[in-house]
């Protein structure tokens, strides 16, 4: 389409070329430019600019005419006019001879004509081609002068053209231009159709070799793909179809899976039925077992009874012969046990199938009645042979058979009925000596459960009444009633009892709990441990007292090696993962505990990612407690067990990015440097220090993997420790992977740089934990990887282009240069972030000392006596090496590198040693600012250069709010003297306001000079008549007097400086700020020595109420108060009452919203503490 619309162009424009018209081709020409179709605008262009056409200073003529007045304009139009009717004159008679002219050609081009055509069909028949290429070279001249209906119709054909391209300037001129034909009208002829100038074109083209030519490639292509379509159409067929098979497919394994599950659900209701007849049957065979006992205890009566005589030997015979049937019937139901499930019989075979053991503890019950049998009919036969008993034996088995026969205790588990069964077969064969050992026996073990029976009902009514701190010693007892006593209802009291021993159990009362149930767990069992101990341990998870929440912990990781392993896993690691949750700090860090012991009993990893997540819960915990054990449990007990240290780096850097990027940006400008800082929150910054430092833990995992996953064992390994140039070269090469060695400057490095991009300056802290981790690695990992590897990536991260890359593979070549900054923002940023950790972190190790210094050098001093240097990113820079002076041990080489620049001739060079100074008097001590500092700064503060002098005054403020030695004072006390002598209005305001930030933190001495200086300066009027300048120097004065009037100065200092520098003050009144004006008034007023004053400052006293923010929070600031109270109290009067405590409140609730008013919070502390003292006497 766009072809075809350059050729139809190509014909308009050719055609205007013809026509001579230039309007409207010259507004052809801007509307092609405007469209962005420069390609068809060349030729116009071309023409245009041709200057024997358009002569330049022609043009040059029209474009300097200037605008003429109306007079002028007159003038020239009616000399226009005069030309236009010579030029319509001289133009009649060109159109006469151009008619005149095309009627010569016309005549001339016939005959020429005529003899082409004859040549066509004769001479070139067989050369069409070239023919065709002449014709194309023919103008329109050649096929004779246009007709005027021709001329109409293509000149109605290009107005149509025009409007319906768009172009309808162009279409305007050329409407101008044609000005003998009525282009509104286009009469009915043959060239009469819709978008005629296309289809004239069409025409054309049609009539040409090249037309039949694309028409028959058309055709083939139109072949081409009506072959496609079909065989698209078939591959669609086949498609459906198979789709409409696996439809089927789908449709049959459906309704498998259906029945697949309906057959599930009735095997599992068959197992359900199973179960419940398995626990019927057990409930019946439980019930044998103690008719069996009885019927034994009934046997060894008959032998007691021995003493009947030889005629009551029927009765027994007979008694006997009824055991006998009895017990055969029995044995009939203990073999052929039976249950009733869906009003049909189940087997016992069916049920051993579903428990086994039933099979063979019914056996033992079958063996028991023979024994039984066999012993009543031992007895039956010998019963006239045996002689009588002795009376007290016999009441003997009575009562143990009694005791054993009795309601209250005849519900004995299955173990314990196995003991007491145990009978000597022989009993009856042998004497009366053996049948008296076996019942004496059996007569102790019963006695035996009866004590713990005793015991067991015992326990929970002493245990009330025995002191807490003694309750302990009853766990024996306890533990023993627990293991040994039958019934699971009396047990679960008592496992409950144990656990709620203790109301509230410190930490050694817990340890003995927990030793008890250990033991109580090896003794008693798995099945017992989870189904009578644990539960009542898990019953306490929610308990109101931490205590108690915390036995839930140690058993979490205690008892889990006396459950089935697929219980620890499941159960107890949910119990530890809601313990996690738990308010108290010490139920947080026993959990943490806990869970690093439960983790080697797993079975298996498969809930490796659940363990992980808990453990970054942990970490980022807000408690330090939780974080260290952790850390130092924890942490190496989850790299030990899942042995998946890739999988945790790669999480505890992504938690550690998303807590940064969760904060709001500093700054909401778009493209700004503050909108990459992030404001970092009290949580987020203390989840991104604990995760650092897990870094910091990981770091001798990181390092031990990266040496055992080396790849090139050709390399001796003598440096465990430390990886050697050659190690590194053959690594260059790129040949093999390393992927944890990679990790460290690929990933580790970008995403700590990423980080420290997000953290604005004040973040000192989380810098300096960046800054040590890359330390602790340059030392692990060696020399040769902090030099070749390490310091690169950081050179590329802070912009340098020279960095060296050549011992990292090319196939990391891109991330690395990616750290670049790429604008100029990115580059601030970099310095701002990036340089610092550069500077102490890789330049920092011991090792790279002197390149230290000599980048240092060269950042500071070199840099800038350079021409053409930029200094754009001095702030960034001077930052950091702020932090750079955070670390004590370079202070040495900060300070040769600053007397160089104090040394140097470039005033910008000592104006950053200044500023530089003034950032490192916090990081010293009064040694080293006396030594280094102080000597420094006079020498800048005796340059010739202001901005050095003024800059040095800022740093001498910055001396005196971090020093108190009267040495240093006394010496930034002589140089400010020496600038004040100099008397500039900016030194007097540079000093004041340099001293000002030193009022709250400086000595007494010094307040009273600022004090002194204010009133000597004060006291002269400023000559200046400047009102500017004037309200500059008396806004400093009022701002170090306010300040100074929050701390405590003494008396003589207010009466001899204060009151009259405020009164100085307030004799130019069109200097002082209102609010600043309204301040002096009220100080003035509570500083005069008042009643009012006295009595509230005496009572504040009394009552140790701070009058100022340095009385709250500095040291003797009461007592100055109390001093200056007691002497202003003998001076007030005392002819007069004191004032009436409800005007003393609204004259001071007045002062006090005053006070708010104009911002002054130390104000408004001493009105609220006077408004207490005041009206505390009414309270009373």
């Amino acid at each position: 389409m766009d072809a075809e619309r350059s050729s139809l162009c190509n014909f308009f424009v050719n055609f205007l070329m013809e026509e001579n018209y230039l309007l409207t081709a010259f507004e052809l020409l801007h509307e092609l430019l405007d469209d962005g179709r420069d390609a068809q605008a060349i030729r116009l262009k071309e023409f245009f600019s041709d200057p024997s056409r358009f002569p330049p200073d022609q043009i040059s003529r029209y474009n300097s005419i200037r605008v003429a007045d109306p007079q002028s304009l007159l003038e020239e139009k009616e000399a226009l006019a005069e030309k236009l009717a010579i030029s319509e004159y001289e133009f009649r008679l060109a159109q006469e001879d151009i008619a005149r002219l095309k009627t010569e050609g016309q005549k001339k081009s016939v005959p020429s004509i005529d003899k082409s055509e004859e040549m066509d069909s004769d001479e070139f028949g067989g050369n069409r081609p070239e023919i065709q290429r002449k014709k194309k070279d023919f103008s329109f001249t050649d096929i004779g002068p246009l007709k005027n209906n021709e001329r109409q119709d293509l000149n109605c054909a290009v107005k149509e053209y025009l409007l319906l391209a768009g172009y309808r300037l162009t279409a305007m001129t050329f409407y101008e231009e044609v000005t003998d034909q009525n282009l509104d009208v286009w009469q009915d002829s043959p060239a009469h159709v819709p978008d005629a100038l296309r289809y004239y074109y069409y025409q054309y083209l049609s009539s040409t070799s090249e037309a039949a030519e694309e028409k028959i490639a058309m055709l083939q292509e139109n072949e081409s793909l009506k072959k496609e379509i079909e065989r698209l159409s078939k591959e669609k067929d086949g498609l459906l179809k198979s789709k409409e098979n696996f439809e089927e497919q789908i449709g049959a394994f459906n309704k498998s899976t259906e029945s697949l599950q309906k057959d599930l659900r009735d095997r599992e209701k068959q197992v359900q039925s199973l179960k419940q007849s398995s626990e019927h049957q057990r409930r019946n065979l439980n019930d044998c077992r103690a008719e069996i006992t009885s019927l034994k205890m009934h046997i060894e009566g008959s032998r007691a009874g021995q003493y009947v005589s030889l005629n009551e030997g029927d009765p027994v015979k007979l008694q006997s012969k009824e055991v006998e049937e009895q017990i055969s019937t029995l044995s009939e139901e203990v073999v052929n046990p039976t249950v009733e499930k869906d009003g049909g019989l189940i087997s016992k075979v069916s049920i051993s199938a579903e428990k086994g053991h039933i099979q063979t503890e019914d056996d033992m019950v079958v063996e028991e009645v023979k024994n039984i049998i066999a012993d009543q009919r031992e007895v039956a036969g010998e019963a006239g042979n045996i002689s009588y008993a002795n009376n007290g034996t016999l009441e003997n088995q009575k009562e143990v058979s009694n005791y054993l026969l009795s309601p209250s205790n005849g519900n004995f588990s299955p173990r314990d009925l196995g003991s007491i069964l145990k009978v000597d077969p022989g009993i009856g064969r042998d004497s009366n000596s053996k049948s008296d050992n076996a019942n004496g026996e059996a007569a102790s073990e019963e006695m035996g459960l009866g004590t713990i029976q005793i015991l067991a009902d015992a326990l929970p009514n002493i245990v009330p009444y025995v002191l807490i701190n003694h309750r302990e010693e009853l766990l024996p007892l306890m533990m023993c009633a627990i293991e040994r006593h039958p019934v699971s209802s009396t047990r679960d009291s008592l496992t409950h009892t144990l656990f709620n021993l203790i109301k509230r159990p410190d930490e050694q009362q817990r340890r003995i709990i927990m030793d008890a149930c250990v033991s109580l767990s090896r003794n008693v069992g798995e099945m017992r441990t989870e189904t009578e101990l644990l539960p009542q341990c898990w019953e306490q998870i929610n308990h109101t007292y931490e205590e108690r929440r915390l036995l839930v912990a140690q058993s979490c990781g205690e008892l889990a090696e006396y459950v089935r392993p697929e219980i620890r896993d499941s159960l107890i690691l949910s119990i530890v993962q809601q313990l996690i949750e738990d308010s108290a700090t010490v139920v947080r860090e026993a959990a943490a505990h806990n869970l690093a012991l439960l983790l080697p009993l797993f079975p298996n990893t498969d809930k490796y990612f659940k363990v992980e997540e808990m453990m970054f819960q942990l970490i980022c915990d807000p408690s330090g407690l939780v974080v260290e054990t952790t850390l130092k449990e924890l942490l190496p007990a989850v790299i030990k067990w899942g042995n998946r240290l890739d999988h945790i780096l790669r999480g505890l850097l992504s938690h550690t990015l998303s807590s940064a990027q969760h904060c709001p940006p500093l700054s909401g400008v778009e493209g700004s440097l503050e909108s990459h800082l992030r404001v970092l929150g009290e949580r987020e910054r203390w989840n991104i220090d604990v995760l650092l430092r897990m870094l910091m833990e990981l770091l001798p995992a990181i390092h031990q993997k990266a040496m055992t996953t080396c790849p090139f064992s050709s390399i001796s390994k003598s440096e465990e420790s430390a990886f050697s140039v050659s190690l590194l070269e053959i690594y260059a090469e790129g040949r093999s992977e390393w992927p944890m060695f990679e990790w460290m400057h690929v990933d580790c490095f970008a995403n700590l740089l990423q980080l420290a991009c997000m953290l604005p300056q004040k973040e000192d802290h989380l810098r300096n934990r960046i800054t040590k981790f890359l330390l602790a690695v340059s030392e692990r990992f060696g020399s040769s990887y902090l030099t070749h590897i390490e310091l690169p990536v950081f050179l590329v991260a802070a912009g340098d282009d020279e960095a060296d890359l050549r011992f990292l593979p090319s196939a990391i070549h891109p991330r690395i240069k990616g750290l670049k900054p790429r604008t100029a923002v990115a580059n601030r940023l970099a310095t701002l972030c990036i340089l610092p950790l550069l500077l102490a972190g890789v330049l920092g190790a011991p090792s790279k000392r002197e390149e230290l210094t000599i980048f240092l050098r060269q950042l500071l001093v070199e840099s800038k006596t350079k021409e053409n240097q930029s200094s754009k990113h001095n702030n960034e820079v001077l930052d950091a090496v702020r932090f750079l002076c955070t670390f004590e041990v370079h202070h040495n080489m900060i300070f040769g590198i600053l007397w160089e620049m104090v040394v140097d001739s470039t005033a910008e060079l000592k104006i950053n040693a200044a500023k530089l100074l003034k950032t490192i008097v916090p990081y010293i001590d009064a040694k080293v600012a006396s030594a280094n500092v102080l000597p420094a700064l006079i020498t800048l503060g005796s340059d010739q250069n202001l901005n050095v002098k003024y800059a040095s005054i800022d740093a001498f403020g910055s001396v005196a709010q971090h020093f108190k030695v009267d040495m240093i004072v006394d010496k930034i006390l002589v140089q400010m003297d020496a600038f004040m002598e100099d008397g500039s209005h900016e030194a007097i305001i540079a000093v004041i306001r340099a001293l000002l930030v030193a009022i709250p933190h400086t000595t007494e001495r010094l307040r009273d000079y600022l004090l002194s200086k204010i009133l000597q300066l004060s006291a002269s009027p400023s000559s200046s008549t400047d009102v500017n300048r004037r309200r500059e120097r008396a806004n400093a004065f009022c701002e170090a007097i306010r300040a100074l009037d929050a701390t405590d100065l003494s008396q003589t200092s207010v009466k001899e400086y204060l009151l009259p520098a405020i009164q100085n003050l307030l004799k130019d009144p069109d200097a002082l700020d209102p609010a600043h004006k309204e301040a002096l008034e009220i100080i003035m007023k509570e500083r005069s020595g008042g009643t009012f004053e006295a009595i509230s400052k005496a009572m504040g006293a009394h009552l140790g109420i701070a009058s100022s923010v340095t009385s709250l929070f500095g040291e003797g600031g009461l007592l100055g108060k109390k001093e200056a109270t007691e002497s202003t109290a003998p001076g007030s009067p005392t002819g007069q009452g004191p004032e009436s405590p409800k005007v003393v409140a609204a004259a001071s609730e007045d002062t006090r919203f005053r006070r708010i008013m104009r911002g002054n919070f130390t104000e408004m502390l001493r009105s609220k503490a006077k408004t207490q003292d005041e009206t505390q006497p009414q309270n009373h």
